[in-house]
């Protein structure tokens, strides 16, 4: 099993970037693809970006797309989600989560972080 803690949350303004991280413990980190989701109060939980095990692809939502960057690192055992021109409807808790094979849906995903609060004012 690997245990998944999310950090870099925290309030901006519109406009402003945020870098949100995710540790990785316990089993082998670079054989799960990795994606990052959010859900904000009273929605449903929304895809928002995922690589691979390696970090040759990568796939965005659309809403994030030209905005945000999701990366890794192996040899850290950390994940990164880079967001730029932040807005307020990315106002969300942003989860972090690991999976055996790229994927897009969350049932996909066998392992979750706790959740960063990411808020945006206007």
């Amino acid at each position: 099993q690997v245990h998944l803690v999310e950090s870099g949350g925290g309030l901006v303004q519109a406009g402003d970037s945020l870098t949100l991280s995710c540790a990785a413990s316990g089993r082998t980190f670079s054989r799960y693809a990795m994606g990052w989701f959010r859900q904000a109060s009273g929605k449903e939980r929304e895809f928002v970006a995922a690589i691979s095990y390696s970090g040759s692809s990568t796939d965005y939502a659309d809403f994030v797309k030209g905005r945000f960057t999701i990366s890794r690192d192996n040899a850290k055992n950390t994940v990164y989600l880079q967001m730029n021109s932040l807005k307020p409807e990315d106002t969300a808790v942003y989860y972090c989560a690991a999976a055996e094979k790229f994927g897009w849906n969350s049932w996909e995903y066998d392992y979750w972080g706790q959740g960063t609060q990411v808020t945006v004012s206007s």
